[in-house]
């Protein structure tokens, strides 16, 4: 079953637009995206996406990933160069109530 960015979309808020925006800033060439499981396969839908928005190229890195501390090591050796790496959440969106909680 083929994934389509817009059922992403429908269940996370994925702040591509802040994405986008960083890679651009920063001129990043080359991108190492990590994903926690439930959003592998989403993975090439979101590569596409960004490749459209961008000059960028993209890895995506298939290893584990269990939350922000949880970088792939030894990505430093490898050539080229990795100019940025970008980690995409897992949580659902909040319900409507939730977000006027204080």
């Amino acid at each position: 079953m083929e994934r389509k960015i817009e059922d992403l979309l429908e269940k996370y808020e994925m702040e591509f637009d802040r994405v986008i925006s960083e890679i651009k800033k920063n001129r990043a060439k080359l991108v190492l995206l990590q994903f926690p499981d439930g959003l592998k396969i989403y993975a090439t839908a979101v590569v596409d996406y960004l490749r459209e928005k961008t000059n960028a190229e993209f890895l995506i890195w298939m290893g584990s990933c269990f939350g922000a501390c949880d970088t792939p090591t030894g990505i430093e050796y490898l050539t080229p160069k990795i100019d940025m790496v970008i980690q995409f959440g897992h949580n659902e969106l909040m319900p409507s109530y939730a977000k006027n909680y204080k």
